[in-house]
């Protein structure tokens, strides 16, 4: 048998079922399986009929369920449905076999207690923003380093000891003082007002622990026993919470004196207090780490502010020393010894001076006196005596080089007239003239031809 064989199928008979067949066989598993119950959820998608039939969807974050409410029974209910409102709605489920859809059909509705709650909290949000008590101008600042932390609080609870756990692994310096209250159901938002107002009439005594205002003497200047206070609690639904909501607990928060931090423990709502305090933190162990971590900075600043006083100790520390090496050479220097030192030095240096300046002296004198001696040498009657022999021998010498006797000593002739004077041209001379010539060794008497 092959495995697309209708008998495989598991249907009665081993027969082939129409869509119409097999929808109506869920419909009897479905009505006849399921019980009639209560279902919560969200209304949306609001669609009121002429007929007086009521078509809407309950949904929550998971799912979507498709719902009617009839026309006899909607004009049963005091409730009046709209989109967005929280109910819980009776009834039993049915198919509706043309379109194959499941959907319940609702017999009685009431609203959920959530969306009531919602609602309140809605208008008193409203009513106070509008008194100016969640104005964030209001808000106080945090103290950078708070050394007593109060902590209002359930002494049972696990967000104490979170808060606790933290502020002791980040080593934190300060105090806490946990202020024990209840912080859920009835007389809780009471409790925890009261505590806070306790809180702020704790003076700082003078020794250190605290004091009620009123019991407080001698001492003009107030000085809050807390520096600052943390209200909250671990986790849970709007119902749990709702004490943080409350207009007496809320209007305290507003007007504390001290500065405070709301921290219930849920991360995506927001309870009142969250508005009306100076902070939020999402948790009580968020809020220790907002705490500490002023502190873990401030130390960390300390550690940088140590480490720089060091490094600017050893620089300065080197440039010191630095500046102390010339002033202990020059210390060396103006010491009695040095400068008797230096005076055997500078005695030396001038004594070589003398001694230099005085040869240097001697030696220009015995050249300017040798100079003189020359000088004088040159000037005495000797040796003009015999300068000026010389120098009429030197004169003499050079009339013997151009007289004429020199020039007969080279073969030349003087021709003289009857007169004696010397004839130099051929035209001083006429035909039968007699002369006379002088020869080197000697005259003769000649005609002239």
């Amino acid at each position: 048998m092959n495995a697309g064989d209708p008998k495989e199928a598991g249907t009665p008979g081993g027969r082939v079922e129409s869509v119409s067949e097999f929808t109506r066989r869920i419909k009897v598993l479905l009505e006849g399986g399921l019980a009639p119950g209560w279902v919560k959820g969200e209304v949306s998608n609001l669609r009121m009929q002429s007929s007086g039939h009521v078509y809407f969807s309950l949904k929550d974050a998971g799912a979507q369920l498709s719902a009617v409410l009839f026309r006899g029974d909607a004009a049963r209910q005091t409730l009046k449905l709209r989109d967005g409102i929280q109910i819980i709605a009776y009834g039993e489920i049915s198919l509706y076999e043309p379109r194959g859809q499941y959907q319940l059909v609702v017999r009685a509705v009431i609203e959920d207690g959530v969306g009531r709650l919602q609602r309140e909290f809605e208008a008193l949000k409203k009513r106070l923003t509008g008194e100016g008590l969640l104005d964030p101008g209001r808000k106080q600042p945090l103290p950078p380093l708070p050394a007593t932390v109060g902590f209002i609080t359930s002494p049972t609870g696990a967000a104490v000891r979170d808060f606790i756990r933290i502020m002791e692994r980040r080593r934190w310096r300060g105090r806490v003082v946990v202020l024990p209250c209840k912080v859920q159901g009835d007389g809780a938002a009471q409790e925890m007002a009261s505590m806070l107002a306790y809180a702020q009439s704790l003076e700082k005594g003078s020794d250190g622990e605290p004091v009620p205002a009123d019991r407080k003497a001698g001492a003009d200047s107030q000085t809050p026993f807390f520096d600052l206070l943390v209200i909250g609690r671990g986790g849970g639904s709007l119902e749990d919470l709702w004490a943080f909501n409350e207009e007496v607990l809320v209007r305290a928060v507003a007007g504390c004196s001290l500065p405070i931090i709301s921290a219930v423990g849920h991360e995506i709502d927001f309870t009142l207090c969250d508005f009306a305090a100076d902070a939020r933190a999402e948790t009580p162990s968020a809020a220790a780490e907002l705490i500490s971590s002023s502190f873990l900075a401030a130390i960390e600043r300390t550690l940088h502010a140590s480490r720089e006083v060091e490094r600017l100790a050893e620089q300065g520390l080197a440039d010191a020393r630095g500046a102390l090496e010339p002033l202990r050479d020059r210390l060396r220097l103006l010491a009695p010894a040095a400068q008797v030192e230096r005076g055997y030095l500078r005695l030396d240096d001038l004594g070589n001076r003398l001694s230099s300046a005085l040869r240097h002296a001697v030696q220009e004198k015995r050249r300017q006196f040798q100079g003189l001696q020359s000088l004088f040498a040159q000037r005495t009657p000797e040796r003009r005596v015999e300068m000026e022999s010389q120098r009429l021998l030197s004169f003499w010498k050079r009339l013997q080089a151009a007289s004429p006797r020199s020039v007969l000593n080279r073969g030349f002739v003087i021709v003289r007239d009857e007169r004696g004077n010397p004839v130099g041209k051929r035209a001083g001379l006429s035909t039968g003239q007699p002369v006379d010539a002088e020869f080197s060794d000697g005259s003769a008497r000649l005609r002239v031809e």
